[in-house]
Formats: C-alpha cells, sequence, structure tokens
C-alpha cells in the first residue's frame, strides 16, 4: 500500500464516524486495489457495490437518497443483517451513478456510525459535472497518485537504500560514489518504468530487468485513456483531447516557456482547446504548472492568466507515448530526452507531495522551473538532468527576491554550497 494513502486511511479509520471518503486519481493507478485490501483487512464486514459491473445497484438510490432506506435496499439484496457498526461499504465506479454521490451526505448526517469509502475512474471529471448537488463538506477527498520513486525503491527491494536518501537529504552528507552511482542509475529505471502499479510489479516480478519489462501494459493504459476520452467527453471535446494528449511529447520536447496551442494544432488557440485541457486536467491525465508574475505569499494570487506548462500525470506514460527505447534513457548523456522527462518528473513528484507547480521567469532574461512554499518558505527550484549546473536564471531569482535558500536539483550528489541545496535526481520524493 502507498505511504501517503496508508496514512490517510488509517487515520481515517481511528474516527468514530469519518465523513465518507472519495478516492480520485487516473485510471489504473490501484484505487481499487488498494482500497479494498484495507476494507478486507480492517473491519470484520465488507459490502462491495461497483456500479460500473453492475448497473442496477443505481436503483437501490432512485426512490430515496435516505441512509437507512438504501441499507434496507442493500440488505435485502444481499439476504442478511448488515451491524453498520463493525461494516464498511465500498462504492466503486461511483461516478456511474450520480444519486449514490449525492447520498453521501445523507450517509454522513446520519445517526449510524456508517464508514463509506469510494473510488472511481474519471470521478474528478464528473464531480465538475453533476447535475445533483455535490455533499459539499460531507465527504473526505483525496487523491491516489502513480507510485512516487519512494515507492517505487520500496516495490523493488530498496527499502533501505529509500531510508538513508531520506536522512542524506536531511543533513546534506553526499553518498559514497558508489551508491550514488546506483540511485542514479535505479532512478533512470524508474524514468522507463513509470510509476503505473502494474508496470512497477512487472518490473519488480522480473528482477529489475528493463530488457524483460513488458511495455505493452503502459501501451494498454494508454489505450485505456484514450478510450475513457472517447467515451466520458462529448463528441467534439474527445477530438480535442486526443489531440492535446498524443501531442505532449512534442509539446515537452520545445524550448517554450508555456503550452503552445499550435502544436496542437495551427492556428490555433485558448478558446478552442481550453473545455478540453480542464477535461483532462480534471481526469488526472495531465499536470499544470502556472505561471506566476511575483514571488509573495500567497503565490495564487500572482497566476498569470493563460500562461502555464502541461505535463503527463506519469512519466513512464510519456516514454511509451513519445516511443522512447530504454537505451536511450540509460546512455550517460543523452540530453536529447532527459531534459524534458526530467521536469515531467519532478513536476509529478511535487505533485504527489501536494506541492502546487508554479514557474516565475523575467521575460527572455530567467526562468525558475518551480517556486515552492515549503516549510523555510517560498523557495526557487531548479531543475537539470545532468550534473552539468551552470545557470543564470537562479542568481537573477536570487538577487531579486532574497530567498532563505535554493534547491538545485540534478544528478550532481547532495550537499549545501553557496546557499544552494544540492538535491540528486532521486531524492526529489523528499521535498516536501
Amino acid at each position: 500500500m502507498k505511504r501517503k494513502i496508508e496514512h490517510i486511511l488509517t487515520k481515517w479509520n481511528g474516527q468514530t464516524k469519518p465523513l465518507p471518503l472519495m478516492l480520485l486519481g487516473a485510471r489504473q493507478t490501484g484505487k481499487t486495489y488498494i482500497l479494498e485490501d484495507f476494507c478486507k483487512k480492517n473491519f470484520e464486514n465488507y459490502v462491495y457495490l461497483n456500479f460500473f459491473e453492475n448497473a442496477d445497484f443505481a436503483t437501490f438510490f432512485q426512490s430515496s437518497l435516505n441512509a437507512n432506506a438504501i441499507l434496507n435496499n442493500i440488505k435485502l439484496y444481499f439476504g442478511k443483517e448488515i451491524n453498520v457498526e463493525n461494516t464498511v461499504f465500498f462504492f466503486d465506479e461511483i461516478q456511474e451513478c450520480e444519486q449514490a454521490i449525492a447520498s453521501l451526505k445523507f450517509f454522513a448526517e446520519s445517526e449510524l456510525p456508517f464508514k463509506i469509502v469510494t473510488a472511481g475512474s474519471l470521478l474528478g471529471v464528473k464531480l465538475n459535472r453533476m447535475k445533483s448537488p455535490f455533499p459539499v463538506g460531507k465527504v473526505q477527498i483525496e487523491t491516489l497518485y502513480p507510485m512516487d520513486f519512494e515507492e517505487f525503491l520500496w516495490a523493488t527491494g530498496e527499502k533501505l537504500l529509500a531510508d538513508n536518501i531520506r536522512e542524506h537529504f536531511l543533513t546534506n552528507q553526499a553518498f559514497p560514489e558508489i551508491i550514488h552511482k546506483k540511485a542514479i542509475e535505479l532512478y533512470k529505471n524508474y524514468l522507463y518504468i513509470g510509476g503505473m502499479p502494474a508496470s512497477v510489479k512487472d518490473f519488480a516480478e522480473k528482477n529489475r530487468n528493463l530488457l524483460l519489462a513488458d511495455n505493452s501494459i503502459k501501451d494498454n493504459i494508454l489505450t485505456g485513456y484514450l478510450a475513457d476520452m472517447t467515451k466520458y467527453a462529448e463528441n467534439i471535446d474527445a477530438v480535442k483531447t486526443h489531440q492535446i494528449y498524443r501531442t505532449m511529447p512534442a509539446q515537452l520536447a520545445k524550448p517554450q516557456t508555456k503550452f503552445m496551442y499550435k502544436i496542437v494544432e495551427k492556428g490555433s488557440n485558448a478558446e478552442k482547446y481550453q473545455t478540453a485541457i480542464e477535461w483532462l486536467l480534471e481526469a488526472n491525465m495531465l499536470l499544470r504548472c502556472n505561471l506566476i508574475n511575483n514571488v509573495q505569499s500567497p503565490l495564487s494570487a500572482f497566476v498569470v492568466e493563460n500562461f502555464f506548462k502541461l505535463y503527463l500525470s506519469d512519466v513512464g506514460l510519456l516514454i511509451a507515448l513519445a516511443k522512447i527505447k530504454y537505451s536511450e534513457i540509460m546512455l550517460p548523456d543523452n540530453n536529447i530526452f532527459l531534459g524534458f522527462l526530467t521536469e515531467n518528473f519532478v513536476a509529478q513528484a511535487f505533485t504527489a507531495n501536494n506541492i502546487p507547480l508554479r514557474y516565475w521567469n523575467s521575460g527572455n532574461k530567467a526562468e525558475i522551473d518551480i517556486v515552492a512554499n515549503l516549510n523555510d518558505g517560498i523557495i526557487p527550484v531548479e531543475i537539470k538532468s545532468g550534473r552539468n549546473v551552470g545557470s543564470k536564471s537562479l542568481g537573477v531569482y536570487v538577487e531579486k527576491f532574497k530567498p532563505p535558500y535554493s534547491i538545485r536539483i540534478s544528478a550532481k550528489n547532495f550537499g549545501f554550497e553557496n546557499n544552494i541545496k544540492s538535491v540528486p535526481l532521486y531524492a526529489v520524493f523528499c521535498v516536501e
């Protein structure tokens, strides 16, 4: 089970009467597996309703949204009494039943101690397009992302290394070069495999051999994503979402400092594609990094409209979409692909740590890849794919805004010099 979600679920279960929990996330990130495993291990009784597999379950909610009435329907269907106090209810693929989503308000307000967890593919899209009122304040919403590099290390038998990376991140003490090289190689493995659980599981079971990795897993996930766009987006938007998603490798490979509509279609603009972009963001298939024009708290107050970058939700899927071979990733000095893959990797890791993605630039003079509001203040984060870390942009930013310190993410070892914290690529998951 993923570290962050395990902590959230444990805390949720510790409450006498928790709010219904809704787990968002892109398809194939492991929502059903994690919730089902949690339910079976922590409760005496477990009731599972999958609204995609059995559409008739929706009839439980049609005549009334009263919690007791719905409970009675469930008891009649399963043919047994249900003790709410020692039972957890799992409503899966809940996006298929809008009334079930609306009913969560009444479960939350019931005098009975209902414990309900829910999940669904494209649930974020559904929530923003509901005809019925969403139960605001009556649901605990969490998001499940692809596995980050720390979870990848756990899954591949490297928990000891993961723990040591966290220790060195705190002390800034460099690893012995042989350990540093090993960690960088594992990081490159992650770039190729990505964080989708099925791909990571396959890689671990094949003794971490990239030659044996089943690339069809990621190809099938991409096919599923494109099929979802066709099924759940409106007809016109489906075509546009396909166009945007398929051209993401070309978008990221360009040196521009913002998303370019002309790469999707010559002569196109925000008005034509904005709805499709929002759909992909709500589906958790893309991540947005907004431009800011000033560095003060709150950073959200200084977002520049219509200036943003987009990244894929998983770097492994980006590799598959771009048709990049593993040998091209493992080359020591290949900067053709590593630049935009590294940016996507960091964006993915920061998102998993609930760090909003924002970048800053000063015309053509300087650009900072990410400006993050961390525990120590607003910190500039510079991203480099290799060991060459020369850059004027960070100096321009530091002179202008005088941050407490700066972070440089690169292939270099741990260290702290000239008020710059050196964070190796394999330690990005430590930035919180």
